[in-house]
């Protein structure tokens, strides 16, 4: 997989051979937080377009997907618009109907869409952090 920031709001995901690869247009451009944000929803509805293709016998080499976002004009500063679009050339035309739905059920575009409750809080230093109370520390 190739990520390619196309600019400060705009990403491209396409398929190709070996490890993802983040790659700039210019050389002074960073991956930021909200590529980072794109590029979840990129890779999650490439994942299930392409795990329907598989299932559907379509070909999906020659899929594309491109997601541009906007910030909100007003105070807290966020993304207030994401616009995901693809490009499939080899999909036939009786496929794109279903394939658009399939794009819609990525679990990040539902999340988008339901947003989840997040909080910040300090770890206290005297109890595990709930995220790694489970976790083991290989002892050496």
């Amino acid at each position: 997989m190739k990520l390619t920031l196309l600019s400060d709001d705009a990403i491209r995901l396409e398929p190709t051979g070996g490890p993802l690869t983040v790659e700039a247009l210019e050389p002074e451009q960073q991956y930021s937080p909200f590529h980072m944000l794109a590029s979840s929803l990129a890779t999650c509805t490439f994942s299930v377009m392409y795990s329907w293709a598989v299932h559907t016998k379509q070909e999906a080499d020659d899929l594309v997907i491109e997601v541009r976002w906007a910030f909100s004009g007003d105070e807290p500063k966020r993304v207030a618009e994401i616009h995901l679009t693809y490009d499939w050339p080899s999909l036939p035309e009786k496929k794109r109907e279903a394939a658009r739905r399939v794009a819609a059920m990525c679990t990040i575009h539902e999340t988008l869409h339901h947003p989840p409750v997040v909080s910040t809080e300090p770890m206290d230093a005297t109890s595990p952090d709930e995220a790694t109370a489970g976790a083991r520390v290989p002892e050496a």
